[in-house]
């Protein structure tokens, strides 16, 4: 019952990442995916504080487990449960790149955009003092 609900929720937030990802103004699919190469360096260099490396990591893990060979044997054996795994970690991925890199292109657009490579800000004016 426990396994039922999980998949559920899985697919749940799937459902609503797509539903998110297709409002008037926010950026397409392919948007997103040209994105994540972007997300993830940010966040290695601790530019993009949004999300975290072990969330990638974990992002990392699951799409080496859906396309990783050693889970073709639970497909062969198991055939629906099999599958029904790789579906609940794929519409897992599927949300959490959704979710994640919809959160990363708002923060490119207005933090992101005001940001150089070395983290100070561009184009802002500061207020001080000439001392001669």
């Amino acid at each position: 019952m426990a396994a039922r609900r999980s998949r559920a929720g899985a697919w749940r937030a799937l459902a609503a990442a797509l539903a998110r990802s297709r409002r008037p103004g926010d950026p397409g699919l392919l948007d997103q995916l040209s994105a994540l190469p972007r997300l993830v360096v940010a966040t290695a260099r601790g530019r993009y504080t949004g999300t975290s490396t072990q969330r990638l990591a974990l992002m990392a893990l699951a799409a080496a487990y859906v396309v990783s060979p050693v889970d073709l044997v639970p497909e062969a054996v198991f055939l629906l449960a099999g599958l029904a795994d790789d579906a609940l970690v794929l519409a897992w991925l599927a949300g959490a790149v959704l979710d994640e890199t919809s959160a990363f292109l708002r923060w490119e657009r207005t933090d992101g955009a005001a940001r150089d490579s070395r983290g100070s800000s561009r184009g802002e004016t500061v207020e001080g003092h000439v001392v001669v």
